[in-house]
């Protein structure tokens, strides 16, 4: 299977994940699934799978400087692994955003703009859900 083709279906993997925490988030299945923490460790699976293929293709990752970094980004297995890798911990913010308002109780329409930007950019729904807590902390 081509790494294009596993972009595609661990794209699919993620997505109703996030659907059912922006739409379903109480519901025993979401919830199961956030407990379990079912979905990042079936993407873990993948990135693995894909880490080791890079690695045995094409040598050892050099973390140590951006040079060496950028040159990672030109190895299809590589990208995948690293496209994978954001995409587990996005779902792990969300999940853990979703799992810290249990005991906050913040209104589910201020948690699903955080978990929109999870989504398309965790830190800064991660940053989002952090000031959120802070002003429900020192307001109520």
């Amino acid at each position: 299977m081509t790494p294009s083709v596993m972009f595609s279906i661990v794209n699919m993997i993620a997505m109703p994940m996030w659907l059912l925490m922006i739409v379903l988030p109480k519901w025993k299945i979401t919830r199961y699934l956030i407990d379990h923490k079912i979905i990042p460790i079936i993407l873990s699976l993948f990135y693995v799978f894909y880490i080791v293929k890079s690695v045995s293709e094409g040598g050892g990752m050099d973390f140590s400087n951006l040079d060496s970094v950028m040159e990672l980004f030109t190895v299809e297995n590589a990208v995948l692994a690293g496209w994978v890798h954001y995409l587990v911990f996005d779902l792990l913010i969300g999940m853990w955003i979703l799992d810290q308002n249990k005991n906050l109780g913040i209104h589910h329409l201020l948690i699903i703009p955080c978990l929109l930007a999870s989504f398309m950019m965790g830190p800064v729904g991660f940053l989002l859900f952090i000031i959120i807590k802070t002003i429900k902390k020192y307001t109520s």
